[in-house]
């Protein structure tokens, strides 16, 4: 029997996007990475021409936006990392005091928190997420902090590794807006050597068996390629002094097995693998000079804002002459080394003097009278 109340639609049936969805992966949670708050940025156009329709950027704040808006800081963060990672350096009697500062850690697109390959359904999902450059994540904060707070200058964009590089994109982007900014452990352009570990990582997951050119079911079955992965990152982002003089052991870990399982199996294996071959490829594909056809000299004497270039002096993936070559070129700059055996990974601070240095030079940075 017909319904007689049943009339013809306007929109076609509902497609993949409405009856299917991501995967489920509970690492990816406010009980895991602490309260944030996500905001759409409606449809947004990615550089590479794709578009997704209902692009959500998760972040979280620290502080008080105060009347003048002009307090604001914006901390973004690294390759496999969210928010809640950047906290250890926010706090009162720190440099970034939320007392003083009201502090953004804004997500990366694909990172896991904001829309990522694991939370999206098809078309896009899984293998089939676009890819995302440093550009677009900076384009998205730039949309947050100017229509979500008001805010038309922010007094330092700092961050570590792909932290830097989209530090480096804020402050050639948007030269007028950053007033400060503190590069950690990254580059402008991403070096060769950076390039060639991108594609080890990467590697890693797609040799697993069960990858399944990226259509795996639950991100469990890829623990060989996590693993591999895994260690592919730590023997890139250490030095040699941190394996000869055994410094992983003042960190807590009785022996080179149990430093492999209780911190790096521990970080990667809870993690969706398709969400870090995003983030790595625009790790891989960071490069400023986009904006000025290909001369980095160029984009980076832009660069208005008072900047700290703070590398880790034994890093092989961003190393100390990568930086200090980049560092020649930015007008009002100033190179800072970080000392420590932990090369790439001392941003971490399992030395207490590797958290102490930077925090340091953060606070003497916001110190600095700037126009």
């Amino acid at each position: 029997m017909t319904d007689q109340s049943h009339t013809p639609t306007d929109a076609p049936s509902p497609g993949a996007s409405h009856t299917m969805s991501g995967i489920e992966n509970e690492y990816y949670s406010q009980e895991v990475h602490g309260p944030y708050e996500t905001y759409s940025l409606g449809e947004f156009e990615l550089a590479e021409g794709e578009t997704l329709p209902d692009c959500q950027i998760a972040y979280t704040t620290f502080g008080e936006l105060n009347d003048a808006k002009d307090n604001a800081i914006l901390f973004p963060h690294m390759y496999s990392g969210t928010s809640k990672d950047m906290e250890l350096y926010v706090g009162e009697e720190m440099a970034l005091d939320p007392q003083t500062y009201f502090i953004i850690l804004p997500n990366q697109i694909g990172g896991g928190l904001s829309t990522s390959p694991h939370n999206t359904p098809p078309p896009y999902g899984q293998a089939d997420f676009p890819n995302v450059r440093i550009s677009d994540d900076v384009r998205a904060q730039q949309q947050l902090v100017t229509e979500k707070f008001g805010i038309d200058e922010i007094e330092l964009v700092l961050g570590w590794s792909m932290g830097a590089q989209q530090t480096y994109e804020w402050a050639v982007r948007y030269p007028e807006m950053v007033k400060r900014a503190a590069p950690i452990g990254g580059t402008a352009r991403n070096p060769p050597q950076s390039s060639l570990l991108v594609d080890a990582l990467i590697s890693a997951f797609k040799l697993d068996p069960n990858w399944n050119d990226g259509y795996y079911d639950d991100h469990r079955s890829m623990r060989q390629g996590l693993r591999q992965h895994a260690r592919t990152w730590v023997l890139m982002g250490t030095s040699a002094d941190l394996w000869r003089e055994e410094e992983w052991r003042a960190a807590g870990f009785s022996s080179l097995d149990d430093f492999m399982h209780r911190l790096w199996d521990e970080w990667f294996l809870p993690m969706d693998p398709n969400n870090l071959i995003r983030m790595a490829w625009k790790w891989k594909h960071a490069d400023v000079s986009r904006m000025t056809d290909g001369n980095l000299e160029s984009a980076l004497e832009q660069i208005e804002a008072r900047v700290y270039v703070l590398p880790f002096e034994e890093d092989m993936v961003f190393t100390l002459e990568d930086n200090r070559l980049e560092e020649e070129m930015i007008p009002d700059s100033e190179l800072r080394p970080i000392p420590t055996p932990w090369g790439h990974f001392g941003m971490f601070g399992f030395r207490p003097e590797d958290k102490e240095f930077i925090d340091t030079a953060i606070g003497e940075l916001l110190d600095e009278s700037v126009a």
